[in-house]
């Protein structure tokens, strides 16, 4: 389904694409380290259970030697593997450079919330509402604003992609202890990440994934430019719901969804 049908959508197009190209580089490198992760437990597990089984074995068995042995091998050529080829790619991007300055958080929320209606909270008929009343006096972030921005847009992004036709994804802001904290909150529908009968911007692969169910601590794969980004702040970055876990009790459940949120903490300037 086209989003952007004139000219004048021109230079929106251009950022939802840059922003599409950013969350999906983001998400390969976050599941190139899950998967880093992941194996070396196990790996590291059968290379120490060989040492434990030859120890067990008859050194005279020349066909449980040589079985061992290749078992050792195996392991071990896996592990170069994963450090050649993941760690190594992964490596290319793990700092990221940043360029801080002092800035208006308030001017980068309107911003913000004025390019996702365009990319995609308009054509699902989500409205996007700022919650003024938190935010008080000029709160003021020292960090990267096109950092920043990219975080924010993908917050509300993956709220609007979660949410049911008419619904409300709402953005507020707290202050404590020298961080913000700026929240998403929106009602998670399921079977709207992955409805063929409305627009998406997100790519098919990151939004079914984003409806497996996680391990605890752990975030939907394609909110890993988020997490990244609150990292090099010195922030951090919280999936409160997962979507996956939302009941389907009713029709009128599923229709409504249920409440989730999105937080990213970042520090306050001085």
């Amino acid at each position: 389904m086209t989003l952007f049908s004139s000219a004048g959508d021109a230079d929106a197009a251009r950022l939802t694409a840059l922003r599409c190209a950013e969350t999906a580089w983001f998400m390969r490198d976050h599941v190139l380290g899950v998967m880093s992760h992941d194996l070396r437990g196990p790996l590291n597990a059968i290379h120490s259970w060989a040492y434990v089984l030859e120890r067990k074995l008859a050194s005279s068995d020349a066909g449980a030697q040589r079985a061992l042995d290749g078992i050792r091998a195996g392991v071990e050529q896996q592990l170069s593997l994963l450090e050649t080829q993941v760690d190594a790619t992964r490596a290319a991007t793990r700092t990221l450079t940043l360029r801080r300055t002092t800035l208006a958080l308030p001017s980068l929320l309107d911003e913000t919330v004025a390019a996702v209606r365009v990319a995609l909270a308009d054509a699902r008929q989500v409205e996007l509402e700022i919650d003024t009343a938190s935010l008080g006096a000029e709160i003021t972030l020292d960090g990267d604003r096109e950092r920043l921005a990219a975080a924010l847009w993908l917050m509300l992004v993956f709220a609007v992609e979660s949410s049911a036709s008419a619904a409300q994804a709402r953005l507020s802001v707290t202050a404590d202890a020298g961080q913000g904290c700026v929240t998403v909150r929106f009602r998670a529908t399921p079977g709207m990440l992955d409805a063929s009968t409305v627009p998406h911007v997100l790519e098919a692969h990151a939004r079914q994934q984003a409806l497996e169910p996680l391990e605890a601590g752990r975030i939907a794969w394609v909110l890993a430019l988020c997490q990244r980004v609150a990292l090099a702040h010195g922030g951090r970055f919280e999936q409160q719901v997962e979507v996956s876990e939302v009941p389907e009790a009713s029709d009128e459940a599923e229709a409504a969804g249920t409440p989730a949120a999105l937080r990213l903490w970042l520090p306050l300037a001085g």
